[in-house]
């Protein structure tokens, strides 16, 4: 079901690659896309979770670091085999885990998690992440989010310089302003898609790795408020990725939120404690 969902995926954000192509150039513009597209695609299987640990200039850690003891133990208990882990120099608390499969999976953690968090709570973000990874929800999220970076950069890229067509041929104003507003609401739409379910799954999946759902349930509540005080620099493509949004708009941006609210997330945890 994972590679379906993957190769829908592909196929869809390939799309509007395809038609963000068309209308900047044309059938010329069609052919150029057609050619970035199918490179994009592989490299987004092979390489998108080192392509997006190097955005966040993720460095790997290894035994002796909280981090990867943590992950080690909770890894043993899910069954799982154990990932790579990274830190991330931020300040803003937030985590995300990438990867093609199980066996090529990596875990990240910012800096201000790691201060913000308990053990307990930290625990229980870990696994979450782990819960990602035993579900195999990684490859779809790294890739929407290689895709979804590029199709955002070819509608700033008509922004800026309006196409590459000459006038006489060129794209009409209407579908130009279309191309520009339209293409990085559809990917965000797409990557909203595959991720809103998702978190619930991860989050039950993860309350049952840790042990108990109380960690990440208090860890959320803190995450979502620390996450607003210290905003992230984080590109609007792979905000899916992590386990509380790291975009803090409010208003019309709201509504493309990759995230669940987060109190929903925490009452459902909570059912799972009591049973109710």
């Amino acid at each position: 079901m994972s590679g379906l969902k993957t190769v829908v995926l592909l196929g869809a954000l390939s799309g509007l690659f395809l038609t963000v192509g068309t209308v900047l150039g044309g059938q010329s513009g069609l052919v150029i896309a057609f050619g970035i597209a199918v490179v994009m695609n592989i490299g987004s299987y092979w390489f998108s979770d080192k392509i997006v640990l190097k955005m966040y200039r993720a460095q790997e850690v290894s035994a002796g670091h909280r981090l990867y003891d943590m992950t080690a133990r909770l890894a043993r208990r899910a069954e799982l085999p154990m990932p790579k882990v990274y830190v991330i120099p931020d300040m803003s608390p937030n985590a995300f885990a990438t990867g093609r499969n199980p066996q090529h999976a990596a875990v990240a953690a910012t800096e201000g998690i790691m201060r913000l968090l308990s053990d307990s709570e930290l625990e229980g973000v870990m696994a979450h992440e782990l819960a990602h990874v035993k579900n195999r929800d990684i490859l779809i999220s790294s890739v929407a989010a290689t895709i979804g970076a590029a199709i955002t950069m070819l509608a700033q890229f008509a922004m800026f310089f309006g196409g590459g067509r000459d006038r006489e041929n060129g794209p009409s104003p209407i579908a130009l302003i279309a191309t520009m507003l339209l293409a990085p609401i559809a990917a965000s739409l797409i990557q909203m898609a595959v991720s809103r379910s998702r978190e619930f799954v991860a989050d039950r999946t993860g309350a049952q790795i840790a042990g108990s759902p109380l960690g990440l349930a208090q860890a959320l509540k803190r995450l979502e408020a620390g996450s607003k005080q210290i905003p992230m620099d984080a590109n609007q493509a792979t905000a899916h990725m992590f386990i509380v949004s790291p975009l803090t708009g409010k208003g019309f941006s709201s509504l493309f939120s990759t995230h669940p609210p987060t109190q929903a997330r925490v009452d459902a945890l909570m059912r799972l404690q009591f049973g109710a």
